[in-house]
């Protein structure tokens, strides 16, 4: 099985469970609503929706929506275009697996912006759950939709002692950020980037051409 083949099957699978729970969650719990993951207190399925970027971070305004939505599509062409490059340089493997899954994260991600909007019911906080594909239209037109949040992982929820300076009896929350599928994806990809750097760089990538040029080099010289 080629490089190509098994990044395009991981892409693929980040892809399917990023999209089958996000479909999940926006059918079937109310906007705001919240579930125990195991039974834990820290851990949960949280529905909320936001405007595009990873961990809920976004640009104001409809152009600002337009012009996020717009930006991701072409970066994720060009991640990809660089991907085939790496590919061809015969780079590591753990080094396009980690951009295989930052790609797919992205992935994920633009298609809520992209499509959402057109194939759901808007959710409204405790208002009833949404309908995919409903009568009516989706909520919003293409490259405006919303993406889809519920991991919340509240490890750490405590307050600061009344002592403590500045910030004295106010609530500290570790991990507060919702996040989905997608984000997981992207943040573990650039995780094994950071980790693995040196290993991945240690040394030029060789071009599949130039291998094989190597390789007939070296047998000249043996026969000689």
């Amino acid at each position: 099985m080629s490089k190509t083949v098994k990044i395009i099957l991981l892409v693929l699978g980040v892809l399917l469970i990023d999209q089958v729970l996000k479909i999940y969650i926006k059918t079937n719990f109310q906007y705001g609503e919240d579930m125990p993951l195991f039974g834990a207190n820290w851990a949960y399925f949280n529905f909320v929706e936001n405007n595009g970027m990873a961990f809920g971070l976004s640009l104001r305004g409809e152009y600002g929506k337009l012009a996020l939505s717009l930006f991701r599509i072409v970066a994720v062409v060009f991640l990809w275009i660089y991907i085939q490059r790496l590919i061809k340089q015969n780079a590591h493997f753990g080094l396009l697996v980690s951009f295989g899954l930052i790609f797919a994260g992205a992935v994920g991600n633009i298609i809520d912006s992209t499509f959402y909007g057109l194939i759901f019911s808007e959710s409204f906080y405790h208002g009833g759950l949404a309908q995919m594909f409903p009568p009516g239209g989706g909520y919003a037109g293409l490259l405006h939709g919303k993406v889809v949040d519920m991991l919340y992982f509240p490890i750490i929820d405590t307050h600061f002692p009344s002592w403590f300076p500045f910030w004295g009896g106010q609530r500290f929350e570790f991990f507060k950020p919702v996040f989905n599928i997608a984000d997981a994806s992207i943040s573990t990809g650039v995780g094994i980037l950071l980790v693995f750097y040196n290993k991945f760089f240690k040394e030029e990538p060789k071009t599949q051409s130039e291998d094989t040029l190597n390789t007939a080099e070296t047998k000249t010289e043996n026969q000689e």
